[in-house]
């Protein structure tokens, strides 16, 4: 690594002007480094820079630093490489890059942790401290570019040494099918690899343009497919090591100060326990078979004292506490005043509740310590924040903790978190074996990081015209963006200095709750609540929860206007173009009726992350007193699209997941504990639920946006107004229940 004086700057230049706190921040990124590729080679393979390396025998394997939950990383991003590149997608392979500031995600550190680090320095803090991050729908925003301009400047290097063969121009080559062409001339990329490598990347690097031999916009098949149909995908549950034995952990109910007793004996007791293991937080049994690990743990019967009382009373209570306290400006445009003042206002209040990840593999990880180092195999979205947190935990350097990631069985944020591998190897450091620690489906939900809960009160002003003037959001949630910061980066100076310069306010927690309609005057508050419960990302993070507000009280204004919902809507689009076309075209696909009572159909838009949708849904109430929802029909425009068959399964699922979050998801509070301890306590929608779903891809140029979370936030409140549309019931409170407020 190089560091370089910067001239014409001293210690205290730096320490002057907005505090010393900014002062280190502009400090710390003053020096430039240099980082260098890590990317391993088999015998016979050639390394192109950090992205890809190609085999004697043709075959590409590109390098992905993300995490593959199951949204098709492994795939859109070597489509984005391999197409520039000129591969054969039969001959492309994919395999999970090795830590290194390279593959920092400055985006995702944005999306996840907004408003911390400034933007000037974003990059250059997720490159200096390795921030490897998976979220906030990211993944093909942040690297398609660098994915680009490696492909390109690999295929100029194959191009180059191919023309030095033939002795023609370069630039008359091309490639295509895994060769590179001159007339009809062609040679393979593993022939001709070797050589390339020793040639020198143009100054001008030719991107590919136009049509023909493209792998752009194909539903090309999954790479990370059959190894999931063939079982031999590795996830963290499967890893076996020598001499392995696994453990069970029991931790204590929110607000524990400490573990004060166990039946040890009765836990030895259990055959096949090897060690108990307990720390003033947790008790683990470890034994030679997960059941005999988990039927220990039961026997140990671990006795915790708690120092605070927390339920869904206290929760609810905590919520208003902060709605009537004062609150963060987080949003502000137009005189908010001036548009109030005298005005007749609408107002409307809205809740909803803590949501779990309920992710299908619950949380899992192996370790094992030998030779000094200590390797954990987890499936994380945070592979640099896991090191260092392991690191911390045993007492180890960084350098001395390796991370395997692997796939995950689904996450939505789950995996960022990293307290199981901090347990599988303090175990593994007391039993001095490998140790695989599987949290039960149980402890998976009892401590988790939930989606925060929030209150909104929501107030606006309608024109003569029927349109919106003055909008005033005021929510009611944790600090969940600063509580994330602050549990995964506790080691970041950086970090740590901005949580402090940060205010009561967090960006984060009301995210998405900017309408995107034209009004003059508006803003949005945060009044930050200390629930007691911890809180993380979820699944399109605020998104979802402001999304349910800001949709459900347009659809609540154009009643109050008497005016049709779609068309209210789309007169306040006139700066939101694409999302006016969506809104239009599901109107189209759907059948929209016009929001007419009984017809039980539903309108919601939204946008973030660069993409746009708008959902239409058809939804009833049963005898039964249970919603059902009919139908959902979604219309969405995320810019190119790389691989349209992945777009639409994470458009699919989205949809799906945002229909469970309407009707379930969500868990109350008994005596410091979740009352949810398994998928039948969540009221998921099953096979017999799902709605017929209909998805309109709009073809766009416009730079590739997010998709793997885009469609969540709309679902909500388009089944609530398709409820209101069916009933004339209008329902304020996720999970929606009929004969709720």
């Amino acid at each position: 690594m190089e560091r370089k004086g910067i001239k014409g700057i001293d210690r205290r230049t730096l320490l002057i002007g907005g505090g010393a706190g900014i002062g280190l921040l502009v400090a710390w990124a003053a020096w430039p480094r240099t980082y260098l590729p890590n990317l391993p080679v088999r015998d016979g393979e050639t390394a192109f820079g950090a992205w890809l390396k190609i085999a004697p025998e043709g075959q590409v394997t590109v390098a992905v630093p993300q995490c593959e939950t199951g949204q098709g990383v492994f795939t859109t991003l070597p489509q984005v490489l391999a197409d520039e590149l000129g591969a054969d997608w039969r001959r492309v392979g994919v395999e999970q890059a090795p830590l290194n500031p390279l593959y920092a995600n400055p985006l995702a550190s944005a999306e996840l942790f907004p408003g911390l680090v400034p933007d000037a320095l974003r990059a250059t803090h997720a490159r200096r401290s390795a921030l490897v991050l998976t979220g906030g729908s990211t993944s093909l925003r942040q690297f398609e570019a660098p994915l680009r301009e490696a492909g390109a400047a690999a295929r100029a290097l194959l191009c180059q040494a191919a023309a030095r063969r033939w002795g023609v121009d370069w630039r008359a080559c091309t490639t295509a099918g895994g060769f590179v062409l001159h007339d009809k001339q062609k040679i393979g990329f593993g022939e001709i690899a070797a050589d390339a490598a020793g040639e020198t990347v143009p100054d001008d690097l030719p991107l590919r343009e136009g049509e023909g031999d493209r792998l752009l916009g194909e539903p090309l098949p999954r790479l990370d497919g059959p190894g999931k149909v063939t079982g031999s995908a590795s996830f963290a549950a499967d890893i076996r090591l020598p001499d392995m034995v696994f453990a069970a952990v029991r931790q204590g109910p929110i607000g524990t100060s400490r573990l004060v007793a166990v039946d040890e004996a009765a836990g030895r007791a259990i055959p096949g326990v090897a060690q108990i293991v307990r720390t003033d937080q947790w008790v683990a049994a470890v034994a030679n078979t997960s059941w005999a690990a988990q039927r220990a743990l039961d026997a140990l019967n671990p006795k915790f004292e708690v120092t605070s009382k927390v339920d869904s009373a206290s929760i609810q209570a905590a919520l208003d506490a902060a709605l009537d306290g004062d609150g963060t400006r987080i949003v502000a445009e137009g005189d908010l005043s001036a548009a109030f003042k005298g005005a007749r206002v609408v107002t409307a209040s809205y809740r909803v509740g803590v949501a779990l990840h309920a992710a299908i593999e619950p949380m899992t990880a192996t370790a094992t310590i030998a030779d000094g180092r200590c390797r954990v195999w987890m499936a994380t979205q945070a592979p640099g924040l896991a090191r260092a947190a392991v690191a911390d935990a045993i007492g180890m350097s960084a350098e001395s903790v390796i991370i395997h990631p692997v796939f995950a069985g689904g996450s939505f944020g789950q995996n960022l978190e990293h307290v199981c591998a901090q347990q599988a190897a303090l175990i593994a450091q007391q039993v001095g074996k490998p140790v695989q620690l599987t949290w039960s489906r149980g402890e998976t939900s009892v401590q988790d990081r939930y989606r925060a809960p929030a209150a909104a009160r929501m107030t606006a002003r309608l024109g003569g015209n029927g349109a919106v003037s003055g909008w005033l959001a005021k929510i009611a949630a944790p600090a969940s963006g600063h509580e994330l910061a602050a549990r995964l980066m506790a080691g970041d100076g950086v970090t740590g200095t901005a949580l402090m310069l940060s205010g009561d306010g967090d960006p984060a927690a009301v995210a998405g709750a900017r309408p995107p309609y034209r009004i003059p005057a508006l803003a949005v508050d945060h009044h930050p609540a200390d629930i007691g419960v911890a809180t993380g990302y979820w699944r399109g993070g605020a998104h979802g929860v402001t999304a349910f507000f800001t949709e459900s009280f347009i659809d609540e204004l154009a009643h109050v206007a008497q005016i049709e919902a779609h068309s209210f809507r789309i007169a306040m689009l006139g700066g939101e173009p694409r999302l006016a076309r969506c809104l239009s075209a599901v109107a189209t696909l759907g059948g929209w009726q016009g929001g007419l009572a009984g017809s039980g159909q539903g309108l919601a838009c939204h946008a973030f992350r660069g993409s746009y949708i708008a959902v239409m849904a058809e939804a009833s109430v049963g005898g039964d007193q249970r919603i059902r929802v009919d139908r959902l029909v979604a219309a969405v425009d995320c810019g190119r699209v790389v691989n349209p068959d992945v777009v639409q399964q994470q458009i699919e699922g989205g949809l799906i997941f945002g229909m469970a979050a309407a009707l379930g998801a969500t868990t109350g509070f008994t005596a410091n504990r979740a009352e949810a301890r398994g998928f039948a306590d969540l009221a998921l929608p099953r096979l017999a639920d799902t709605p017929e779903i209909m998805i309109e891809l709009i073809a766009s140029e416009a730079e590739p946006g997010g998709a793997s979370e885009l469609a969540v936030p709309p679902v909500a409140p388009a089944i609530a107004n398709a409820i209101h549309a069916a009933t004339g019931v209008r329902l304020r409170q996720l999970p929606l229940i009929p004969g709720g407020e």
